[in-house]
């Protein structure tokens, strides 16, 4: 039996994501002075993905 191409990991990685993980739009927005360490945790702006 052969493995379904849904299921196949190979060459799955290189698709873009559309969103970013928290502590990647944290860092973003701080690159950006949009944010501060003062500021809290909820609440952040949305920022587009990066290329």
């Amino acid at each position: 039996m052969s493995i379904d191409s849904s299921l196949k990991t190979e060459g799955n990685l290189t698709v873009k994501r559309s969103v970013m993980k928290r502590a990647e739009r944290v860092a973003a927005l701080t690159e950006d002075k949009k944010i501060t360490k003062k500021d809290g945790a909820l609440g952040l702006p949305k920022t587009k993905v990066r290329e």
